[in-house]
């Protein structure tokens, strides 16, 4: 029995980090790839895995540095000070607050299309009603439901996949444009962004650091895997130009799954990725909230009873909400800032820079260290990502 439970443990941890990863990033990744092509795609998301591999790994080691129920805000301002922690929770905030916006939008959009003649407002209360009580129940629910999500995910994913194999057209996919490729940069950090969950899942598993970075790889590899086959399919089907082609999706700011009806003239294939969005939209939805609460929670210093958790679900569901009530159709946008700043600068700039801290100012045990490499690899981290964020300011002034 208590190999089971280690193992479904383990299980439980990869689908959380792989719900985390494979959320609302994966349905603009097409579109933001389009241009540069399939081949300068891949090679951009193996950099973008094996960078966000490291990072979380730097994450883990610092968990294992400070007390149980350290988050974010207590690590900053543990290992970076008071000017860290203010701007940990500033960026948090926003990212926080980017992302589920992004969710909520694209949640009740998918509401309005599974639903037609839906106000686009009843659709986007219903998806918040439905799923947030989920976060007050915690993280043992979430993980429950989870794993109902991602079979889900894996099943539209598999007939969406295999079903759309037969409409590919391999000569699509030659097209290559290296500096254009580039340029995604900032959509494939959010959709390989899962580092928010990692303190909350040192908690689940005991702090067995040996399982939680098991969780990690696998639970990393599962979302590289599932980005690959779907560029494949995507930019092997959609044109680049003209109606229904890639770039006017995302001129009208659509996902890669709205023009598929109108260029395969088939609607049981849209109606699949329909499913399959809902599926992973959710499961993202659900991780990234939960981890909010704890965030939250750590911030605050409040203890999760029932009064505080049903506070700090109000806090992380209402902004977003109303926001979104507001602009319905703030779905692309919210995601670009949350991906090209945001997810950038937490999970990307700061686990480097806590690490040289925590190793070379606060001199922390080296027997807790989880990634090779001194100051010139963290430095190597470290100037990627100013390299991406560069990339997202750039890409801003061309829009």
């Amino acid at each position: 029995m208590s190999l089971l439970r280690s193992c479904g443990h383990v299980v439980g941890g990869s689908l959380l980090i792989a719900g985390t990863t494979i959320g609302v990033g994966m349905l603009a990744l097409p579109i933001a790839t389009a241009e540069g092509g399939f081949l300068p795609a891949l090679a951009l998301y193996l950099i973008c895995w094996l960078f966000m591999v490291c990072t979380g790994l730097l994450t883990i080691e610092v968990c294992m540095w400070l007390p149980r129920e350290a988050n974010f805000i207590t690590m900053t301002r543990t290992l970076l000070g008071p000017f860290g922690k203010v701007v940990c929770w500033a960026v948090y905030l926003f990212f926080f607050l980017t992302i589920l916006t992004a969710h909520i939008a694209g949640g009740g959009g998918l509401f309005q299309q599974i639903m037609p003649g839906l106000p686009s407002w009843l659709a986007i209360l219903l998806y918040v009603v439905i799923f947030a009580p989920l976060i007050y129940l915690g993280t043992r629910t979430v993980d429950r439901v989870n794993i109902v999500l991602m079979a889900g995910l894996i099943i539209t994913y598999l007939l969406f996949v295999g079903t759309s194999f037969n409409f590919v057209d391999f000569s699509l996919l030659k097209r290559q444009n290296w500096p254009k490729a580039w340029l995604a940069l900032p959509v494939l950090f959010t959709a390989f962004g899962y580092q928010a969950i990692l303190p909350t899942l040192m908690e689940y598993m005991d702090r067995k650091v040996k399982k939680v970075r098991l969780a990690l790889f696998i639970g990393t590899a599962i979302p590289l895997i599932v980005y690959v086959l779907w560029e494949l399919v995507i930019l092997g089907i959609l044109p680049l130009e003209g109606k229904g082609g890639l770039l006017e999706a995302g001129k009208a700011g659509q996902t890669a799954i709205a023009p598929l009806r109108e260029s395969t003239g088939h609607t049981y294939l849209f109606t699949i990725g329909k499913a399959f969005a809902f599926f992973t939209m959710t499961a993202s939805y659900l991780a990234i909230s939960l981890a909010y609460v704890d965030f939250l929670a750590d911030g605050f210093k409040w203890e999760k009873n029932k009064q505080s958790k049903f506070t700090l679900c109000l806090l992380v569901f209402l902004p977003p909400t109303i926001i979104t009530l507001i602009y319905p159709q703030i779905f692309l946008t919210a995601l670009g800032y949350a991906g090209g700043f945001a997810c950038a600068i937490l999970f990307g700039l700061f686990p480097p820079l806590m690490v040289w801290s925590g190793r070379h100012f606060s001199h922390f045990a080296d027997k807790s260290r989880q990634l090779f490499g001194g100051r010139y690899f963290l430095s190597l981290l470290i100037l990627f990502v100013i390299f991406e964020v560069g990339l997202e300011i750039i890409s801003q002034f061309m829009r």
